[in-house]
């Protein structure tokens, strides 16, 4: 059997140098991608400013709407009750559409850049039948809904499950309840 000649040698080790921390940023890049919670998640176009590596996702639930930004160490989220959503503007580009979930809260809105015109339509109806649902149900089927027994939290004064240790609007530790 014949070696190669060490200048071969050493292209294929300088090759293998590169390919190596190329194969770990896709990995890494991937595996943040991937929806983060199941049903209906909407995810930004790679297109638009802010989503090029790790684009923005909305998921859009029964009880809440959360904001869901994979960053390259940890990520970022920003969730709003449905019953404290208190406006959704669409500012629709040629292409694509801007997102603004207000807040009754005091919170910060939920920006989203990016989202094709029909998903941005489709996060507005969603989150308008959401809440026409939350209204039109009693509270005692309301609070069945959301697991059971809840408080208000001791700091913000927002209603939160009461097997919960962190409070989700203000994130601060609960004393027991």
């Amino acid at each position: 059997m014949e070696t190669l000649p060490p200048e071969t040698n050493l292209v294929l080790y300088f090759v293998a140098a590169l390919a190596l921390p190329a194969l770990l940023v896709l990995a890494v890049s991937l595996a943040k991608n991937r929806r983060f919670h199941p049903g209906d998640v909407f995810v930004a176009s790679r297109l638009s400013r802010g989503n090029r590596i790790f684009p923005t996702q909305v998921a859009v639930t029964p009880t809440s709407v959360i904001q869901f930004k994979p960053q390259w160490l940890g990520r970022q989220e920003h969730s709003i009750h449905i019953s404290h959503v208190a406006s959704v503007s669409i500012d629709t580009g040629l292409l694509l559409s801007d997102v603004i979930i207000e807040t009754s809260g005091g919170s910060e809105p939920i920006r989203c850049h990016g989202h094709h015109k029909g998903d941005a339509t489709r996060m507005k109806q969603l989150i308008e039948q959401y809440q026409t649902q939350r209204a039109s149900a009693p509270a005692t089927e309301v609070a069945a809904t959301e697991g059971g027994a809840t408080r208000d939290c001791p700091f913000c004064a927002e209603t939160i499950k009461a097997a919960a240790k962190v409070c989700r609007y203000c994130g601060r530790d609960l004393p027991p309840a």
